[in-house]
């Protein structure tokens, strides 16, 4: 089980990583201005159902790599950290996204929700971070690490739902403003980065 403390860390990390501008809480926002709010919700909740799937993947996919050897073990984290570590990169030169009202595709509710699982589901990057960002917060000693991981990925897609559920909720008014407020971007992508960097070398410096 893992420790409470832990947990609201983690909570409070996948926060922050799901405020980071990017093209799934892009997407909410756009059909929520569009469309109204139960647009952004239907959205929201098919990433939500994507992110089950990566979950379950990465959970018996690490926990195979960390029972297997160390150097498995010593190479999947160097791997995570040199990840986190691009991700920071890409957050620092990101360049500020706009979406204009009239250039959203209007969906059906049913198509929203399955645009979201499948923009989830396909994006290998999902799986590349869990890979990275997960295996920091659990720790052998307290049990199964499969349950450890679909712990951790429960909060992480907790943290989804009340990002982009709040994103969606002032979309058509907060939402407008920090859509076309390049600083405001700007801001949440140097915060990002620089949570990406203190991750990778919390990762490297990690021990079985």
């Amino acid at each position: 089980m893992i420790d409470s403390n832990v947990l609201l860390a983690f909570f409070s990390t996948s926060v922050i990583l799901a405020l980071s501008p990017g093209p799934d809480n892009l997407f909410v926002m756009a059909q929520s201005t569009q469309n109204g709010r139960k647009a952004g919700y239907y959205v929201t909740l098919g990433l939500a159902t994507g992110l089950v799937g990566h979950t379950i993947a990465v959970a018996f996919g690490l926990a195979a790599i960390v029972r297997s050897s160390v150097l498995a073990f010593s190479i999947m984290k160097c791997m995570g950290a040199a990840y986190l570590l691009y991700l920071a990169w890409k957050a620092l030169r990101a360049t500020v996204s706009t979406v204009q009202q009239g250039k959203v595709q209007v969906l059906s509710r049913g198509s929203l929700y399955r645009r979201g699982i499948v923009m989830n589901l396909t994006n290998p990057k999902v799986s590349f971070f869990f890979m990275a960002f997960l295996p920091q917060f659990a720790d052998p000693r307290h049990g199964s690490m499969i349950w450890q991981f679909f712990q951790l990925g429960g909060v992480f897609i907790m943290a989804t739902l009340l990002v982009f559920g709040v994103i969606t909720f002032f979309a058509g008014g907060l939402g407008d403003r920090f859509r076309n407020s390049s600083f405001a971007q700007k801001a949440v992508n140097r915060i990002a980065a620089s949570v990406f960097i203190a991750l990778a070398v919390k990762l490297a410096v990690s021990e079985r």
